[in-house]
């Protein structure tokens, strides 16, 4: 009974490691989403600029987007 409930405690342990990394293939995927979505931002910008030359609005909240990225860096450099 206790190599059997060992075993279980290694195969749940295993399929939890294995998930935690699995993450982080999610994770690539969904930042290589935010990259196309960030070259789109970027596009619709200046065409919105160069429709109205003389404006200050802002098309896409770069500072916020930027802060965003800034916390993710922190967390992955701890």
């Amino acid at each position: 009974m206790y190599n059997r409930s060992i075993n279980e405690q290694d195969d749940k342990a295993a399929q939890y490691q294995k998930e935690r990394i699995e993450a982080f293939d999610v994770l690539e995927n969904r930042l290589d989403v935010v990259k196309k979505l960030l070259r789109l931002a970027k596009i619709e910008t200046i065409k919105a600029y160069r429709e109205q030359p003389n404006t200050f609005a802002v098309i896409k909240p770069t500072d916020i987007i930027g802060d965003y990225i800034k916390d993710i860096e922190i967390l992955l450099d701890k």
